[in-house]
């Protein structure tokens, strides 16, 4: 198995399987911002929950994320016409 092999060699100590890899892939693009549906047709899922179940979103993206609520306070009201 290539993907065990070439763990070994990079000093990985866990399990690596081809799943293992594809499933990196897909949070990576998630984590970089890629649109759900764009991985769903890169993974060649029918049903976008697959891949929805599929992925991992890490903390720090969840945490990160601006409520649309949050800019209320920055925007300014204009005068009526």
């Amino acid at each position: 198995m290539a993907c065990r092999k070439a763990a070994r060699s990079a000093g990985i100590a866990k399990s690596v399987h081809p799943h293992l890899l594809r499933h990196a892939f897909a949070t990576h693009l998630l984590e970089a911002g890629v649109n759900l549906r764009t991985i769903q047709i890169l993974l060649g899922h029918a049903n976008l929950e697959t891949t929805a179940r599929y992925l991992q979103v890490a903390d720090v993206n969840v945490r990160g994320t601006t409520s649309p609520l949050e800019s209320l306070d920055s925007l300014r009201l204009l005068p009526p016409k």
